[in-house]
């Protein structure tokens, strides 16, 4: 077992903010290390704003059995306009992020995919959506995602709300972060997302060879080396603890030598 206190002295880049953050961050402090939150990717407003507005205060009103959601900004977007998912209101979350957000902004995710962690393994994992008859789902989207899941919900013969709920864009951090990352005195980076590897790579393209790089699950390891990236461990479950968990688990190798 891992003991506390293992990652001392470790300065270890969190790269999104919000309640997402706040809890890597916390984990990373009880192991001693010093976490660096510096989001690499925020959301911007889309041409859709009106039919935003609209459908979540359908969502709020109770209207939809089930909201799903692609993208960790999903959280973002319902705290920006201050909007809460009844609890009767299932969530379905594709990506590793994407689950660990809804979870740390104290919902319950009631269907991720298991087998493959995108939108096709939901829908075929999903069996509700299968056997029940017409539901009402709101599916929120990024401007660049292929509306794979609310077309397969929509041959599903089920009543779809599909909105177009943010642009995700990239954050330059400040400079006194850049530096760290590229002198070393940042031992750490997590990779979240693809957007987030791909920030990664744009704004830190000369990685120091000793700065490890931790991803949160299988699928954004894929999306990290696609952009290019060396990954040097992948968290073992899609969660905050496990990938904090694994960032410890190299620290505490490493001390045995």
């Amino acid at each position: 077992m891992t003991e506390l206190k293992t990652l001392s002295g470790w300065r270890i880049l969190v790269p999104r903010g919000g309640p997402w953050g706040d809890r890597v961050a916390a984990s990373l402090r009880n192991y001693g290390a010093q976490p660096v939150i510096a989001p690499l990717i925020n959301f911007a407003p889309t041409d859709e704003a009106e039919s935003l507005r609209v459908a979540l205060d359908r969502l709020a009103a109770g209207e939809f059995a089930w909201i799903t959601a692609t993208s960790a900004t999903v959280v973002d977007v319902l705290a920006h306009h201050n909007v809460v998912i009844p609890p009767h209101t299932k969530v379905a979350a594709v990506g590793e992020t994407t689950a660990a957000a809804f979870t740390a902004a104290g919902y319950t995710v009631d269907i991720t995919p298991v087998a493959e962690n995108s939108t096709y393994g939901l829908l075929n994992e999903w069996h509700e959506v299968r056997e029940s008859p017409s539901l009402k789902i709101l599916t929120l989207r990024s401007n660049t995602a292929v509306p794979v899941l609310t077309k397969g919900l929509l041959a599903l013969g089920h009543d779809v709300t599909q909105v177009v709920a943010f642009r995700t864009v990239g954050v330059p951090v400040a400079e006194r972060v850049r530096q760290d990352v590229s002198s070393g005195r940042i031992n750490a980076l997590l990779i979240t997302s693809g957007s987030v590897a791909e920030q990664v790579r744009l704004q830190f393209p000369e990685l120091p060879e000793g700065t490890l790089l931790a991803c949160v699950g299988p699928q954004t390891k894929k999306d990290a080396e696609a952009q290019g990236l060396r990954i040097d461990v992948v968290a073992d479950e899609r969660t905050t603890e496990s990938l904090v968990n694994a960032v410890a688990s190299v620290a505490d190798t490493d001390s045995e030598y």
